[in-house]
């Protein structure tokens, strides 16, 4: 299964020809043109205007403003497909569904696996389900890494692995 991401929500009504408020709820607004299609609670969505300087979008079939108003407070989905194929990557970034599941480890020892990822002022961190043989010795059975590199040296996408300094500390700490 192709599991669908909350990439946006679309708000209130704006003018006549059916524009809606748009709030992003992604770190990347390139994925949005004229002419892509998202899944939502309505069914398949396709853009046909947006303007993000005003924060408006527009979907093929809803150009009307009591036809828009029915998307109100609708959700926009990618999958992960979409996502790969609509958003650019820079050197070292990585989307958080294919950090989710990773090994972490410190040396050569397993701290636990990532199992969520959430945003905090600004900075992501891993929420890491620490390993069995580390909760038995005591340790927490849940401890977060800020996504920096003060503790995060390298993200292996191949091996499913987290390479991390200093991140037993945190969970020492925790």
């Amino acid at each position: 299964m192709n599991e669908k991401f909350f990439i946006a929500q679309i708000g209130r009504t704006v003018g006549l020809w059916g524009d809606l408020k748009f709030h992003l709820h992604t770190d990347f607004p390139e994925q949005f043109k004229v002419g892509n299609s998202y899944h939502s609670s309505r069914g398949e969505l396709t853009i046909s205007d947006i303007n993000f300087k005003r924060g408006t979008i527009r979907f093929q079939g809803y150009e009307s403003i009591d036809a828009a108003k029915k998307l109100t407070n609708t959700k926009l989905y990618a999958d992960e497909t979409q996502t790969k194929k609509n958003c650019t990557l820079e050197k070292g970034q990585h989307f958080w569904f294919d950090v989710i599941g990773c090994t972490v480890k410190q040396d050569d020892e397993v701290l636990g696996v990532v199992d969520d990822i959430q945003r905090l002022a600004d900075v992501d961190y891993l929420s890491v389900k620490t390993d069995k043989v580390l909760v038995d010795s005591g340790l927490p059975k849940n401890f977060l890494i800020p996504y920096i590199d003060r503790y995060v040296i390298k993200t292996d996408e191949e091996t499913k692995t987290v390479y991390t300094q200093d991140a037993k500390d945190i969970l020492k700490a925790s």
